[in-house]
């Protein structure tokens, strides 16, 4: 019977256990560049079999949130060094998750003030961008400029060169990000995607600038380093349901299958205030895709083990628990209390709510001096 707990091959990569970290936007580096106190965030939580980065946007296009880690200029690169090598120090596995937020953006971020990009016109989501008085602040997304077809094809060679560059960082391989309302998910949803070139309309064609960026990126690093996080039935940030959703990510499972991949990724959005993915979806998603499968949105231990037990997934992913426990997989291995969190330092801010979460053997000592010092008093 699968435990959370075995070793397991990730496509040749040795996993200490199944409990992956998921990828959440945490908004701390200065500059949208990784820092020292990002590097210990990493570390800290690197008892996970796999840890997935944060988005890590591959140019300042594919940016929609400030104080968010990118991978596209030297210094970022130097950044994520410190990151992986913290994590490979305590024999963590580390992919990033490499990122175009496509329409979801600011004006406030982009280069110039440059309108965002997707594609179409169409507006929709929020980003984290600056007011008019230089605040701060989550902002209605600004109205996105139609991407040209040569601009598609050079996105994909931005994917590309994102990839190469989270290798010099010192990745152990990459997420492309095709989930959650962002560039990828845009160009798959016909209600957002009016195109009507080889991008547009069919199927096929709005599958195609996913599949290409996969395909170049599986080319300069090789398939087996290379996943894919999607989210279907997924509404966030203003993605209308469609009658060709399900079958959409169906054909992109057995497209996959082709490839040889790492894994595919899928979110269950409900965990996020929106309406779940059935689960008899996640199970016909199953049958179709014969690779590695990994499922995040609002899992507890019990689901997990009883998804992997029954072979519906090999990997869970855990997001918000990893937040305030640190030490997640000892806690649950053991069945340790987990620590509650503070939703008020999930973006932006400082140490506290990022770094400051103690393991279960720091707090048990806390508590002792503390009876102790009483004692004495």
């Amino acid at each position: 019977m699968a435990s959370l707990f075995d070793r397991f091959d990730l496509a040749g990569t040795q996993l200490d256990n199944r409990i992956v970290m998921a990828p959440m936007t945490r908004s701390r580096a200065t500059g949208d560049v990784p820092d020292e106190m990002g590097a210990l965030y990493y570390r800290q939580r690197a008892g996970a079999g796999l840890i997935i980065s944060e988005g890590t946007p591959i140019s300042r296009q594919g940016t929609g949130y400030l104080y968010n880690p990118g991978i596209f200029g030297p210094d970022q690169i130097a950044g994520w060094k410190k990151a992986t090598q913290a994590v490979h120090e305590r024999g963590g596995v580390f992919f990033a998750q490499i990122w175009h937020v496509g329409r979801v953006s600011h004006t406030s971020v982009q280069l110039a003030g440059q309108s965002p990009v997707g594609p179409s016109d169409k507006q929709g989501g929020m980003a984290f961008g600056y007011t008019e008085d230089g605040v701060p602040d989550m902002l209605d997304a600004s109205t996105p400029r139609r991407l040209e077809t040569w601009e598609v094809r050079e996105i994909v060679r931005y994917f590309a060169q994102a990839a190469v560059n989270s290798r010099e960082a010192g990745f152990d391989g990459v997420e492309i990000h095709g989930a959650n309302g962002y560039l990828f998910e845009q160009f798959l949803n016909p209600h957002v995607n009016d195109r009507d070139d080889v991008y547009g309309g069919s199927r096929e064609n709005r599958c195609r600038l996913l599949i290409e960026a996969v395909d170049e990126v599986s080319k300069l690093i090789g398939a087996h380093r290379v996943g894919v996080r999607l989210s279907p039935h997924g509404t966030l940030f203003d993605m209308p349901e469609y009658d060709d959703n399900g079958e959409t990510y169906l054909h992109l499972a057995r497209e996959f299958n082709k490839r040889g991949l790492a894994y595919v990724h899928l979110h269950d959005q409900g965990g996020q205030g929106m309406p779940p993915m059935p689960r008899e979806y996640l199970r016909q998603f199953r049958d179709v895709y014969e690779g590695t499968l990994l499922l995040a949105g609002n899992l507890d231990q019990n689901e997990a083990e009883r998804l992997v037990e029954d072979g519906t997934i090999d990997l869970p992913v855990f997001g918000r628990l990893f937040i305030s426990n640190p030490d997640l997989v000892e806690r649950m291995k053991h069945g340790l209390p987990l620590a509650d969190y503070d939703t008020t330092t999930f973006y932006g801010g400082d140490a506290r709510g990022y770094i400051d979460y103690p393991t279960y053997a720091e707090e048990q000592a806390r508590k002792a001096r503390e009876a102790l010092i009483e004692q004495k008093g």
